[in-house]
């Protein structure tokens, strides 16, 4: 069963991962016309442009890592950390969508904020499925618990012997009482104890 769950977390997070980075290498051909701005093919601006997106989406990524390998040991990453990577996150969605914002064109600005939002999600889902997946199978197995060993007729009639007294009237509600035995037992148990009173 736990070689299950992890094998099941591993293809989460493989294809979790998969569709980040499909994401962002989507997002770098839209970043990249939105920096060129224009600039002739191959000329040192068109070719710088192409590094403005890798540049925010290696630090992104980073990120998202170190969340991922800290999450597993329960250590809280501090406001730096997220504020870089929600910087970098809203970086990615303005860049993609501002020309199709300015362009005033509602289908590329759903075309273009597709790739950033899910990459947005994923990078909140990724840790925490991980994490969730990886608990039953890192965490303690149980303990066995060791049967309860039933007791005997005869231990609970010594015990009722034991705790009978001179003037006891001995019913089944005595016996209950001074044994802990279920209901049918107890009539048992008293009728015993009245024929050992009645015996010779």
């Amino acid at each position: 069963m736990s070689e299950s769950v992890e094998r099941v977390a591993v293809q989460v997070d493989r294809l979790c991962w998969s569709g980040i980075l499909l994401g962002l290498a989507f997002t770098m051909t839209n970043v990249q016309q939105f920096a060129a701005a224009g600039s002739q093919p191959w000329s040192p601006a068109w070719c710088a442009a192409w590094l403005l997106d890798p540049m925010v989406s290696l630090v992104l990524l980073a990120i998202l890592r170190a969340e991922q390998v800290t999450a597993q040991h329960g250590v809280r990453m501090g406001g730096w950390v997220r504020a870089a990577k929600w910087f970098t996150l809203a970086a990615t969605y303005v860049m993609n969508t501002w020309s199709a914002f300015m362009a005033g064109s509602a289908a590329l600005v759903v075309l273009h904020s597709v790739p950033p939002l899910v990459v947005f999600v994923a990078a909140e889902a990724v840790t925490e499925l991980r994490d969730k997946l990886v608990v039953p199978v890192d965490g303690p197995a149980p303990e066995p618990v060791a049967p309860t060993p039933r007791t005997s007729f005869a231990e609970y009639l010594a015990v009722a012997q034991a705790a009978r007294t001179r003037g006891v009237k001995v019913t089944p509600a005595w016996v209950r009482e001074v044994t802990g035995c279920s209901r049918g037992l107890s009539s048992r148990l008293a009728a015993a104890l009245a024929e050992q009173e009645v015996r010779p």
